[in-house]
Order: structure tokens, then C-alpha cells, then sequence
């Protein structure tokens, strides 16, 4: 068996899904598919792929062998082009996660100037604020808020967000500005939760994190909807800081209670240790993080 070739075929099954569809992109016979996969599995005496009448889906064990594949088939293209000088300039396809509202925000700017600057890269943006499997789904690079739990990938801290209390001139002219956490049980407050009302907000006061009760009037599902109504004049909202700096900016939105404000949570470009790292890789690492560094700032 050609070992490339069977990597090419697994992974060709891993992100289609199916063996007919991997055959059609690899335009060779289902049979020669599914044939390559079971002898692949027989030689390691692991099962790859879970098997069921809709899809194929990949197990730990394939999760993990499909990934040393990428690299390895990856490291041999880049070999192989460098021999033979097809080209010096960063070349193909790369994908990157980070949540909805940074993404919309802060990624999306750098990675257009990105493709004007590299015309040989093609970007997928995944920007979603669910938890992205990252080899399920072939991201390359994760931008994630928030600690990391422990792991073997690479991580490059390029900032922090804060947490911050915020209301439109409008409301804290007519209803007061608040001076203590305790006071927001007077006001009327904007939550975010899609199931129900919150009861209370966090904060932290001489070190230590108290529980403040809130009045939440309206309840909206996601923060952009919750700065909207704030904008409006609906009353206080929490949300990250990036959201909303636009709107602080412009004078439509006044930060409040920033001395009880919880601990800024980190923010981290994310991704599997390779080696060597791939032009296409090291261009973007390269271009995006001192920029969104800067943003952050």
C-alpha cells in the first residue's frame, strides 16, 4: 500500500463524510476507497472511522492519525516544492476560528488585508461562539477569550478583554449613575441569557468576588442585541469591551462601576505545534498578530 496515498484517502473520507463523496473528489472507485480504508485500519488494528447509515465520522484514534497525516503530507509538499523552486511565496488554504463578535470586529479587517498582501492563501473564517472542534472541523488557528485549559498546543497571548458595565447618557441622566454595585437592584438591567432572565452579575470588591442582585427588565440573546437596547436607553448592560467600544467612542454608551470590575480575561491565538511551520502558517501568525495585538490594546 502507498502510505501517502492512503493518508490522501482518509483524510479525503474524514472531511467529506462519506466514502462516495471522497471518491468523487478524489475521482477514484468507491470500492478503491473503501478497500484503501480497511486495509489502512487491518495494518494499524485501529478503527478510524465510526460507521453509520447517514455518515462517517472519525474516532480518538482517527482524530489523532489524521492529524499526524496533514502535517506529514503537508511537510512533504512544502519539501518538495522547495527542491524544485516551484515557488518562495506562502501558497494555500488555511482556516481560522474566533468568536462571532471579535471576528466580525477585529479578524475580519486583518485577514481581508491579509489576502490583498498574500494572493496565493485562501482564508476560511469560522466565526461562531460555540466550541469549535478543531480537528474535526481542519481549523488551523483558534482565537480564543478566556483561560486555556491544559495542552499541546502553541498559545500567544495578544491581549485581554474586559467585562464592563455600561448605559447611554440618556438613562443615567434620568435614573442616576450608579456608584456601588449594590444600587444596580434599582435600575433597570439588560441581561443576556436565551433561556431565562439572570438574577445577578459578579464583580469584585477588595480582592474578592461578591454576587450583586439585579433587576432585569429585558433579556436578549446575545450581547449585540443587549448594546442595541442599552444604545437605546433601556437601561445597564454587561458586556465585553470590544462590543461596545465603538459605541463608547461615540459618546452613545458611559462605562460606570469600572473599580469593581472582574479580572480581564486573556485573549489567545491558538494552534498545533508543527514542524516545520508551513509558510502559509508562518505568513499568517506573522501578519496577525501584532495587528490584532495593536487592536486590542
Amino acid at each position: 500500500m502507498d502510505r501517502l496515498e492512503a493518508m490522501s484517502v482518509i483524510i479525503a473520507v474524514a472531511e467529506t463524510g462519506s466514502f462516495s463523496a471522497a471518491s468523487r473528489r478524489l475521482k477514484k472507485p468507491v470500492a478503491t476507497v473503501s478497500r484503501m480504508v480497511a486495509e489502512l485500519e487491518a495494518r494499524l488494528k485501529a478503527q478510524l472511522f465510526k460507521r453509520s447509515s447517514r455518515q462517517m465520522t472519525l474516532t480518538d484514534a482517527g482524530r489523532s492519525y489524521i492529524e499526524a497525516c496533514k502535517r506529514i503530507i503537508e511537510q512533504v509538499d512544502d519539501a518538495e516544492r522547495e527542491v524544485s523552486g516551484e515557488y518562495r511565496t506562502p501558497k494555500g488554504d488555511l482556516a481560522i476560528t474566533s468568536p462571532w463578535g471579535l471576528g466580525h470586529m477585529h479578524l475580519m479587517p486583518i485577514a481581508v488585508e491579509f489576502m490583498n498582501a498574500y494572493p496565493e492563501i485562501a482564508l476560511r473564517l469560522v466565526l461562531t461562539d460555540r466550541i469549535v472542534d478543531t480537528v474535526e472541523e481542519n481549523i488551523d488557528i483558534s482565537i480564543r477569550i478566556g483561560n486555556l485549559a491544559d495542552s499541546n498546543l502553541i498559545a500567544t497571548k495578544v491581549g485581554s478583554v474586559r467585562f464592563v458595565l455600561c448605559a447611554s447618557p440618556g438613562y443615567l441622566a434620568e435614573h442616576g449613575y450608579p456608584r456601588e454595585p449594590a444600587e444596580l437592584a434599582a435600575h433597570d438591567c439588560i441581561s443576556i441569557d436565551s433561556v431565562a432572565p439572570q438574577r445577578s452579575w459578579k464583580f469584585i470588591r477588595d480582592g474578592r468576588e461578591i454576587v450583586t442582585p439585579i433587576r432585569s427588565r429585558l433579556t436578549v440573546s446575545d450581547s449585540e442585541a443587549a448594546i442595541e437596547a442599552a444604545v437605546a436607553g433601556a437601561g445597564i448592560t454587561r458586556v465585553m469591551s470590544y462590543k461596545m467600544e465603538a459605541a463608547r467612542r461615540d459618546g452613545r454608551l458611559v462605562l460606570m462601576l469600572e473599580e469593581f470590575e472582574q479580572e480581564p480575561w486573556p485573549v489567545h491565538i491558538v494552534y498545533a505545534e508543527r514542524k516545520p511551520v508551513p509558510l502559509k502558517l508562518r505568513a499568517f501568525l506573522n501578519w496577525m498578530t501584532p495587528r490584532l495585538k495593536a487592536r486590542l490594546a
